[in-house]
């Protein structure tokens, strides 16, 4: 029996030869303030593809350079950032991998600038700064600067965008009652705390027509705050306004030290499980998720759809190889790397 983990996966016109994503991560590794790819980005993002990741989520990428969280950030708010991805995105197709990028506003997170942005004005914590609360006139520049990063991403030739609205960044903070108080039509309930990342949403997809995911923080582990509930009820509306899939996290609203997380491996999976089977939408799984036989059962089982892989490709790029030898099963694999030790089919890259 084929194992689920090693199965493609189809979505939009867009065929993963395998159900590992790599999770996007910050690695704040650009020269200071340009944003720009450097050969940290292009060897370290390669040698996941090399080592056979289904998909490769090139890590949050700022749509503007106040939406950094970082000054040493990824960033597609210039046309000058294309040409990296280009390259990006053809080393990682080069060995079988497809290529997404994260996009991101780091709103009142944003660590280094002066004056930083929110729904309501109120600080990640004691430590920072009060963010300016947005002016309709700032939440329709922001909605057009993810529109236009999404133009640039798809130049550049990724083939998914994720729209990060987790972790207490902006998009997440206009979804969470804790850190959104607007009485506008952007605040108030569950319908108006979801219009930002609506407009959002419908903007991209004017001019990306490939899949499409959102990551959320499925709860805010914190009373008052969003809660795997209220996830299902705005999963469902991303499903109508035609995101494809929904990358579960959590937390991340409020500062760690006024939350009780005690993370454990695949910790963040049951809400994975709980949205794909209330909201009826794809879902992908992340969260200490290790072990290929743990992977397998969440996928076996229908709690999730893709599994995205964090900490552990950061130890090994070769995870995805070493799980498929654990699990007796055959992959390609480039021909440099086969030992018969291995297995596998050789593939002439």
């Amino acid at each position: 029996m084929i194992p689920k983990l090693f199965t493609p996966y189809h979505v939009k016109g867009l065929t993963l030869k395998n159900r590992v994503v790599m999770s996007p991560m910050i690695m704040t590794s650009c020269h200071d303030n340009d944003g720009k790819v450097t050969d940290f980005h292009l060897v370290h993002y390669a040698s996941r593809a090399m080592g056979q990741v289904g998909l490769i989520m090139v890590e949050t990428t700022a749509v503007s350079p106040v939406g950094r969280i970082n000054s040493t950030d990824l960033g597609i708010w210039s046309d000058e950032h294309i040409e990296g991805y280009k390259k990006l995105t053809s080393i990682i197709r080069q060995f079988g991998g497809a290529a997404g990028i994260q996009l991101v506003h780091s709103g009142r997170k944003n660590e280094f600038d002066e004056t930083i942005y929110a729904p309501s004005a109120i600080a990640f914590d004691k430590d920072r700064k009060v963010p300016k609360e947005m002016t309709k006139e700032d939440i329709h520049l922001v909605v057009n600067e993810f529109k236009e990063a999404a133009v640039r991403a798809k130049e550049a030739g990724f083939d998914v965008i994720e729209i990060h609205a987790a972790h207490g960044y902006l998009i997440s903070s206009f979804l969470s009652p804790l850190t959104n108080l607007r009485d506008d039509e952007f605040g108030g309930g569950e319908e108006g705390r979801y219009n930002f990342l609506k407009e959002v949403i419908r903007a991209v997809k004017t001019v990306w027509e490939g899949p499409l995911f959102v990551r959320i923080s499925a709860t805010d582990y914190v009373d008052g705050g969003n809660t795997p509930e209220t996830s299902v009820v705005f999963s469902k509306k991303m499903k109508e306004d035609g995101v494809d899939l929904i990358d579960c996290s959590t937390g991340g609203v409020v500062s760690g030290k006024l939350t009780a997380i005690n993370p454990y491996p695949g910790y963040q999976v049951p809400y994975a499980e709980k949205i794909r089977k209330e909201a009826n939408i794809a879902t992908g799984a992340v969260g200490l998720i290790k072990k290929g036989e743990q992977a397998e059962e969440i996928l076996r089982n229908g709690r999730a759809d893709l599994i995205f892989i964090g900490r552990e490709l950061l130890f090994d790029p070769y995870w995805t190889m070493k799980v498929a030898y654990e699990m007796n099963y055959d992959i390609e694999i480039p021909r440099p790397y086969y030992r018969d030790r291995l297995g596998g089919r050789v593939r002439r890259y």
